[in-house]
């Protein structure tokens, strides 16, 4: 059995490590902090890898990487994850498949078909369902924030002497 490695954090490094697990976005990030906190508590990294679930390496490598990047470092790298087959920011996947719907309104599969010889992307019936809804979403949102306020400035009631 190894030496214990402890970590020493000043009151500013504890405080946000406190923050971040108590307030922070997303549950790998909360763990990530709790597991740094539990280690300046002086406990083994196979201890706390058991009350967390997982094993002493991944312990290990949050530690290392906290001390090289501080909070940041634990935080979730962008990039993670399979990439989407159909983009909102790619302009052939807008034109293709705008330009198939128009064709081909009522059938889903025939829109699927198409787009997959055109694109060269093997797809469910179902990512095109949900990149639609993305791209009606995305735009209802843009709709709301860019007429904020409109209501206000249209519909005062005019005084009456």
């Amino acid at each position: 059995m190894g030496k214990t490695r402890i970590i020493e954090l000043t009151t500013e490094q504890r405080l946000a490590l406190e923050q971040g697990y108590r307030k922070g976005k997303t549950h790998a990030f909360r763990t990530r902090c709790h597991l740094v906190l539990l280690k300046s508590g002086k406990r083994s990294s196979s201890e706390i890898a058991t009350l967390l679930g997982c094993c002493e390496i991944v312990i290990n490598r949050w530690l290392n990487r906290y001390q090289k990047e501080g909070i940041k470092g634990l935080e979730t790298r962008p990039g993670r994850g399979r990439k989407p087959k159909l983009s909102t920011q790619n302009p052939l996947h807008l034109q293709t498949v705008k330009a198939e719907i128009a064709k081909h309104p009522q059938s889903v599969k025939t829109v699927v078909a198409n787009l997959e010889q055109a694109l060269d992307v093997q797809m469910h019936p179902d990512t095109l369902k949900r990149f639609l809804k993305s791209l009606v979403t995305a735009s209802a949102a843009s709709a709301r924030t860019s007429s904020r306020g409109s209501w206000q400035r249209n519909e005062r009631p005019k005084r009456s002497s």
